[in-house]
């Protein structure tokens, strides 16, 4: 018996993982009502495709494409996430889509507009925490180890 899961079982549990997180992250928005950053949502965009892919090699499951369609697309989300988590801890510097310091305090009726309307969150903010961890530094562990897990099944398993 193996640590690891078959090719198949680690598709099922790449798409109910990553629905698991899609559904979170609208939770977290919607019914708790705190606002992602721009970076948060471009966080959940690996785990879209990731649905789409894991549910195909659910039955294809001997294709190895697919499986490096789901490497990739793991990695690009570590990265993301990683870069997130890097702004969070003052690693990098926020680019300037991501901060809402784009006010001219000047004019009046700009200011109104601006308090009228959402403001976009700081990606450097961490609104939202599990035992003090921020989702940015929980998905860049998750998305590395999704990633070495998988390597590992392409890498040994004879499917």
């Amino acid at each position: 018996m193996t640590l690891f899961p078959s090719r198949k079982n680690l598709y099922l549990i790449i798409l109910l993982f990553s629905l698991i997180s899609i559904l979170s992250a609208l939770y977290i928005e919607f019914i708790l009502g705190y606002q992602p950053c721009k970076l948060c949502i471009y966080q959940r965009l690996p785990y879209l495709a990731a649905v789409f892919i894991s549910f195909i090699g659910l039955y294809y499951v001997k294709n190895d494409n697919i499986l490096i369609i789901l490497i990739i697309i793991f990695t690009i989300s570590a990265l993301i996430s990683g870069y997130h988590f890097g702004i969070e801890n003052s690693f990098f510097e926020e680019f300037s889509g991501c901060t809402n310091n784009q006010l001219n305090l000047s004019d009046k009726a700009k200011l109104l507009e601006s308090l009228s309307k959402n403001m976009p969150v700081d990606c450097k903010d961490a609104t939202f925490t599990i035992l003090g961890v921020s989702l940015a530094a929980i998905n860049t562990l998750l998305s590395i180890l999704i990633t070495i897990i998988s390597i590992r099944t392409l890498s040994y398993e004879k499917n």
